[in-house]
């Protein structure tokens, strides 16, 4: 099981928001369309629909919503994210969570999937959007081998294809690989991220 890198992507992900000022928070990031507040509003409230879903509560819709976490990731970003990240990690180490319903709405009407395939869903997303705020921010982003190596595999079977031109993908469309791409460049690249961004 991939609990103990998800915990290391997630707090990853909170060491580099840690550098997050108010003023930063208007910055364009490698997601397009959104700025860092939007980036970070999307992250906190995912952390919470998560934490919902793996409590049984998933199923309603206004656990994932955004709006609740504008005003204060906009106040305090770098505390606000902490909770919410911490909150999620609190409930994935729940006894029994890999084989627990996680009712995932967003991926459709009635969608349930068993935890340990939630968790890698929320793994692969920690892995890139930690690397998207060091990008906005301009700063290093490292992540160990072992968390890089447990989540590529799982980034590799997210298909690509027309479907990520919508506005509401999750993706853009992969972007070609290099020879010389290490693991974290690889992931970027499937899911249509510049490892130059930054």
């Amino acid at each position: 099981m991939i609990r103990d890198q998800h915990r290391t992507a997630v707090q990853a992900s909170i060491d580099v928001v840690a550098a997050v000022r108010p003023e930063h928070l208007t910055l364009d990031t490698p997601c397009a369309g959104w700025n860092l507040a939007d980036l970070l509003t999307h992250m906190t409230a995912q952390h919470h629909g998560f934490a919902a879903a793996a409590r049984g509560g998933g199923a309603d819709l206004s656990a994932w919503r955004t709006e609740p976490f504008a005003d204060a990731v906009a106040a305090d970003p770098a505390g606000t994210y902490a909770a919410a990240a911490h909150a999620v990690l609190a409930a994935f180490a729940a006894d029994g969570i890999d084989e627990a319903p996680f009712a995932l709405p967003e991926f459709g009407p009635g969608v349930s999937v068993p935890g340990s395939t939630a968790i890698g869903f929320h793994f692969v997303d920690y892995v890139v959007h930690g690397w998207d705020v060091a990008a906005t921010l301009r700063t290093p982003y490292t992540l160990p081998p072992d968390v890089l190596a447990a989540a590529l595999p799982i980034v590799m079977t997210v298909p690509d294809g027309e479907f990520r031109d919508a506005d509401n993908s999750p993706f853009a469309r992969a972007l070609s690989l290099d020879d010389t791409d290490d693991d974290l460049a690889r992931i970027l690249r499937h899911l249509g991220r510049n490892p130059e961004y930054c």
